[in-house]
């Protein structure tokens, strides 16, 4: 029992940021119908941007705690996400709106590609540490036993988990319930009708694509955190494997994309764990990721609307 809930509480863990990264593509195709193959460098990019502004911080202002720096430094790179997002939006996909839609697809992968190359050559091809702010103490979950060791969960975990949620049950407010929200839902379901009611389609597409860049950067701290580096590579995965999550709740659903996030980690993380204990160890974490591409091909087999179903409108 204690195995299966220390598995239970590392899915939740990294099902929680994948439930992050997956509301940026679910929100852009909801609007666009498009899938934003950049959005995983997004959070490349926001990992490396906080750990270079903690660098900056703990130099110019020596008084200042390690805490504070990581705050100050992930509101700077959520913000420098936000603009990325932002200039994403306007030079790669504006004019590719009514194109086919193999053109922002390829559009997307080019630009993945040039956000990854600019990183390598700005912070180095080799994996940056990424200092070890916050308590990685263990605190026990369940009492265990000498044969069965408690199930444990750091403060760090517990942080990441905690902030995770909010975030994403504070977006799902925002959509269903103030003027924004409902500028994206009408967006997204007529852009000229909207126009024609004082929307501004515009607007609305690129603060769908600002709050994306924010969900971006604060998963990608959230990662180099728990795994304690940061490299240019870093998003290519965790942005395939968050789309994943996007497909299994359903695409466009917001519900159905943070639903998705928390069974891809759960899944990941209890297929892992139990494979490596009925193989012997032959197959454990390191194989962890094929489970991703399972759920995927699974779920476009025999259910390619996702858990949720997709919720976009279907425009005349």
């Amino acid at each position: 029992m204690d195995t299966l809930i220390q598995q239970l509480i590392n899915g939740l863990m990294l099902g929680s940021i994948y439930g992050l990264i997956a509301l940026g593509y679910t929100m852009v195709y909801g609007i666009l119908r498009i899938i934003n193959f950049a959005h995983g460098d997004v959070l490349m990019v926001g990992a490396l941007t906080s750990l270079s502004g903690m660098q900056a911080l703990t130099r110019f202002f020596p008084s200042m705690t390690p805490l504070a720096a990581l705050i100050v430094a992930t509101l700077i790179a959520m913000a420098v996400c936000a603009l990325l997002a932002t200039g994403i939006e306007r030079f790669a996909y504006r004019r590719l709106r009514n194109a086919p839609r193999l053109a922002p697809l390829i559009s997307g992968i080019g630009l993945s590609v040039l956000l990854q190359t600019v990183a390598m050559v700005i912070w180095s091809r080799n994996p940056l540490m990424f200092p070890q702010v916050l308590p990685m103490d263990p605190i026990a979950v369940t009492h265990g036993s000498a044969a069965h060791p408690p199930a444990i969960i750091t403060v760090t975990g517990l942080v990441t988990l905690t902030l995770a949620l909010l975030a994403m049950g504070g977006l799902w407010l925002l959509v269903e319930f103030t003027r924004l929200g409902r500028g994206m839902r009408a967006v997204a379901e007529n852009p000229r009708v909207a126009s024609l009611m004082g929307i501004n389609p515009n607007r609305i597409i690129t603060l769908t694509f600002a709050i994306g860049g924010l969900f971006a950067a604060l998963a990608g701290v959230m990662m180099a955190i728990n795994y304690g580096s940061a490299s240019f590579s870093m998003g290519f995965l965790p942005g395939i494997k968050a789309f994943t999550a996007a497909v299994l709740g359903g695409i466009g659903n917001l519900r159905g994309a943070m639903l998705g996030g928390l069974l891809l980690g759960l899944i990941e993380s209890l297929g892992a764990g139990y494979l490596g204990e009925l193989t012997g160890g032959v197959f454990g974490s390191n194989y962890q990721d094929i489970f991703a591409f399972i759920v995927l091909i699974l779920v476009l087999v025999f259910r390619p609307a996702g858990l949720l179903g997709e919720r976009v409108a279907q425009r005349a």
